[in-house]
């Protein structure tokens, strides 16, 4: 079977799936990403070495005398037109996919029908935007300006004129399903990327050190940990830094190791120009034992899981919105989880059976929350095998996600 992969930042949710089918050499799988992260994939040993990648440059902003709802549009098209001249560029070599598989959300999948009328087209349904009922006005500390509304329709518009000529759309959860309109649903089939539980797994004799601190800490040591790609309201990083206060007077001997980088995943940066991170630790600094708070950025796999590992209890926050792969991961690992009680948490966590949910804003009880779990950690180590359960029945990469996808895509080409 000849495999076309089409994502700006490849391998992304494609890894596993795409390493599946290169690993067999009867099959040929191709992908199209952006250049500079298709370098930095190579880089790390994400991708396997039967993939043959195709680049492209960034595409260029728009200037000022776009709209701005057309901004995001104007680069969509672009990254659509990109990307169809390189698959026009392959079918002129000979290679006609069976199937393309594509995040729609940037554009890339715009105009692939028309280049490959024969293919199946299969596309993640990551996330449909709504001006209510979820990510966008939730939080009332940020809330959008008054055309917002007008700007999500637009913001949509890539997405849908893609899904339009699909064959298949795959959504990683059951609520993030839900976001799309009725009249794709039928052409929706739930199968979440993965977690690779062989490896995200306890590991009791797991230790980090950190250097600047010149300490090392061990599952012994009372600690909580909080990860985000990006240290952002979305993901809960300013109801958590308000948390540190109360926690760190509950529990004097406590470390908090924060992972993540400065930059905006989603929604938008301080208007002074300051990170989310500087604006946190300025607002509450005075307040707390800033020599107990780690800041690590972003870090090697490796040492990621091994934090996980050691963790005492795990703060998981997001605004209703796309579930993280840290959130399984924590939970593969063992952790116990306070997560916050929104979409598509819920649909994870159980309260009181495989972790703690807790009110998104509210920052008191979440520190109460976390002081109890460090103070009870030996009576919760049922909720934390029963965390681990969960993932390895639902999410496992091998035993169930991986043949799930692998069987949606046989089964458009038999």
């Amino acid at each position: 079977m000849n495999l076309l992969l089409i994502h700006q930042n490849f391998p992304a949710q494609f890894r596993h799936i795409a390493a599946h089918f290169a690993a067999d050499p009867a099959h040929r799988v191709v992908a199209i990403g952006e250049a500079a992260n298709l370098k930095r994939a190579m880089g790390s040993g994400q991708l396997h070495p039967r993939i043959e990648l195709q680049a492209y440059a960034t595409p260029q902003s728009s200037g000022k005398e776009t709209h701005r709802y057309l901004q995001g549009y104007e680069a969509a098209v672009q990254r659509g037109l990109v990307s169809s001249a390189i698959a026009s560029q392959l079918k002129a070599s000979g290679f006609l996919p069976d199937i393309v598989l594509a995040h729609p959300g940037w554009g890339e999948a715009l105009f692939l029908r028309e280049v490959f009328p024969e293919a199946k087209i299969v596309l993640h349904a990551e996330y449909y935007y709504h001006a209510a009922g979820a990510d966008v006005g939730f939080d009332p500390e940020f809330l959008p300006p008054v055309d917002d509304p007008f700007r999500v329709r637009i913001k949509n518009t890539t997405q849908w004129m893609s899904m339009e000529n699909a064959d298949l759309l795959i959504a990683p959860t059951q609520w993030q399903k839900s976001r799309f309109p009725d009249l794709l649903q039928s052409r929706i089939q739930v199968a979440h990327e993965g977690i690779d539980t062989r490896q995200v797994a306890p590991d009791v004799s797991a230790r980090i050190s950190l250097v600047k601190a010149g300490i090392a800490l061990s599952a012994a040591d009372e600690i909580v940990t909080y990860v985000a790609r990006n240290l952002e309201p979305y993901r809960g990083f300013h109801v958590f830094m308000r948390a540190l206060p109360s926690l760190l007077k509950l529990r004097p001997k406590a470390r908090v190791l924060i992972v993540g980088g400065d930059h905006v995943s989603y929604g938008s940066k301080p208007a002074d120009g300051r990170t989310w991170r500087r604006v946190l630790v300025d607002e509450i600094g005075r307040h707390v034992d800033t020599s107990r708070v780690h800041f690590l950025g972003r870090i090697p796999y490796a040492d990621y899981l091994r934090l996980l590992q050691i963790s005492t209890v795990h703060a998981y926050l997001t605004y209703p919105f796309v579930l993280s792969w840290s959130l399984l991961e924590a939970m593969a690992v063992g952790c116990m989880v306070v997560g916050s009680r929104t979409a598509p948490v819920e649909e994870v966590i159980r309260h009181g059976e495989n972790g703690w949910l807790t009110d998104f804003f509210d920052h008191e009880a979440l520190a109460e929350k976390l002081a109890q779990a460090i103070e009870q950690r030996d009576q919760l180590k049922p909720i934390r095998a029963a965390a681990r359960k969960s993932v390895v029945e639902s999410f496992d990469l091998h035993s169930r996600c991986l043949p799930r996808q692998v069987g949606l895509l046989q089964g458009l080409v038999g």
